[in-house]
């Protein structure tokens, strides 16, 4: 009766390769912790088990006070009948004063603060209480003078009715459920086998099969309890994890809130600082290299300030990149909308790199469908993203190679740009690489024009901005192709036009004014209706 629940297997996961360092953790914090209970409990269970299952028993025995009272007040009144009414009322007495004894006590231990020591105490105490209470029924059951005259139906039924009262009540408790049956089960089974008859030994195998069946029920019970008490616990150990998670993830993001507003304020004072002795260089440089003043004595000077005006150049575009990134991630970002033809945009930008695309013997093919109608997007974030796109070819096409830029439909009726060159291509496994901000190749660490790697993510960010997409498609020694779509919703001729509010009605004038019925304006007569 007292062996502790059937407990849920933990599976180990220590040696599992998926479970992570934290599941292992936690595991082997829960096995120290269950082992060391069990070591500190007397019941087998942890002690905050132990307190809760007396507490509910001490709450089922003073619910339960009523019925025990009426059950010992009705057997009292019956046995009267067959014994003297001196000792059945004696008799009920004692049932009530234990009764009371016990209600007594279960109030008193919930008023008290429970702790390991009280809590074993009472559990003593408890349990010596039911061991009185199983006496106490057991005397009236095998008093000498009414065994022979009671009936064995009678004593049966009784005996039951007691047995399975007393292990419905004290089933949180096991040892008081066991000491509060014990002793009647015996007494009922011990008055049918001295009677020395086939009948009587049957009710004593009865009596013994009975109590065996009311305590495996009552041990159920304790072990639904106790199954019960460890969901809940495991469920309060969840909600305190995921708390302090809840409260490590707050304070992350505490800090990356204050170290992205610390990165905004550090790159505008910065690229402020930066801009500022920047132009002075660009425009000094562009003097010197243009020879305003007068044709350099040293001819390479002339080269050395147009290598000072090409770095002060990509210093302020990379500059610029680095600020609307930052605008982008912060949200910050807004979109000038407007009706855009990508054509259009597309033939601009291929016309201000093809200088730099001849210039390597690169060939740039133009593939536009004709009657595109305009988007509605952002000029500057369109052009961005196709400067970026077609920059990036140019940079890793060889010498002689080709790039093809497309413009068409979409299946789903949006429009799309493409940009395709024949260059060196990357890796399958480099592509999440290369669209991670400041994120470089293999290939792209290799060229002697390395980048800040801002390109492809600012062109997939702002596309993301328009509700587009975004694909890359790379094969190593082939070359790469990037397609960015924009949804149908933004094709102008899909939009619906704008209506324009319908003009507020005008008030009539009061009746109560003098104002005569020609004054008062007229309404405007509908064309075509003669309303």
């Amino acid at each position: 009766m007292n062996e502790p629940a059937e407990r849920p297997e933990v599976v180990d996961v220590s040696d599992d390769a998926a479970a992570t360092p934290a599941v292992r953790r936690r595991t082997a914090a829960q096995r120290v912790r269950e082992a060391r209970d069990r070591i500190t409990s007397t019941s087998g269970t942890r002690p905050a088990f132990d307190h809760e299952l007396l507490r509910q028993y001490a709450q089922t025995r003073i619910s339960a006070s009523l019925v025990i009272l009426l059950l010992a007040a009705a057997n009292g009144v019956l046995f009267s009948f067959w014994i003297e009414p001196f000792h059945a009322a004696g008799w009920t007495c004692t049932v009530f004063v234990l009764h009371l004894i016990i209600v007594r006590s279960c109030k008193t231990y919930l008023a008290e603060t429970p702790t390991p020591a009280s809590t074993r105490r009472w559990r003593q105490r408890f349990i010596l209480l039911d061991l009185l209470y199983g006496l106490a029924w057991a005397g009236i059951l095998v008093l000498p003078a009414n065994t022979d005259i009671i009936s064995n139906t009678l004593l049966m039924f009784v005996m039951l009715l007691v047995v399975a009262l007393s292990s419905m009540v004290a089933a949180n408790l096991p040892m008081a459920a066991f000491a509060a049956t014990v002793p009647v089960t015996s007494a009922i089974a011990l008055t049918f086998a001295l009677r020395a008859s086939i009948d009587n030994y049957i009710l004593a195998l009865l009596a013994v099969a009975a109590e065996g069946y009311f305590a495996l029920l009552a041990h159920r019970l304790h072990s639904t309890t106790l199954a019960t008490l460890e969901a809940r616990a495991e469920k309060d150990a969840l909600i305190g994890e995921l708390e302090q998670a809840k409260a490590i993830s707050d304070e992350a993001r505490f800090r990356a809130e204050a170290a992205n507003v610390s990165k905004s304020r550090f790159l505008a004072q910065m690229s402020h600082e930066l801009r500022t002795p920047l132009n002075a260089i660009l425009g000094f440089s562009e003097v010197m290299k243009s020879e305003i003043f007068g044709a350099h004595i040293v001819p390479v000077y002339k080269d050395y300030s147009s290598d000072i005006h090409n770095s002060g150049v990509h210093l302020l575009n990379l500059i610029n990149e680095i600020l609307d990134l930052s605008r982008i991630e912060a949200g910050r970002y807004e979109l000038n909308e407007e009706a855009v033809s990508i054509a259009h945009v597309v033939a601009d930008c291929n016309h201000l790199l093809k200088l730099r695309a001849s210039s390597r013997d690169i060939t740039i093919h133009e593939v536009f469908e004709q009657g595109m109608p305009r988007v509605w997007a952002d000029e500057r974030a369109t052009r961005q993203i196709v400067l970026n796109l077609l920059s990036n070819s140019i940079k890793f096409t060889p010498r002689g190679g080709e790039i093809w830029l497309k413009v068409g439909w979409t299946a789903s009726g949006g429009q799309y740009l493409s940009c395709k060159d024949n260059g060196s291509g990357i890796p399958e496994d480099e592509i999440p690489v290369v669209l991670a901000s400041f994120g470089q190749g293999s290939n792209s660490i290799k060229s002697a024009e390395q980048g800040a790697g801002l390109g492809l993510p600012i062109a997939k960010s702002l596309i993301d901005m328009h509700g587009g997409t975004f694909t890359l498609k790379s094969k190593l020694r082939i070359g790469t192709e990037v397609i960015v779509t924009f949804p149908p919703e933004r094709v102008m001729s899909a939009l619906a036009p704008v209506e324009e509010p319908a003009p507020a009605l005008q008030p009539e004038w009061p009746e109560d004014q003098a104002a005569t019925r020609s004054q008062r304006p007229k309404p405007i007569m509908n064309a075509g209706t003669g309303l």
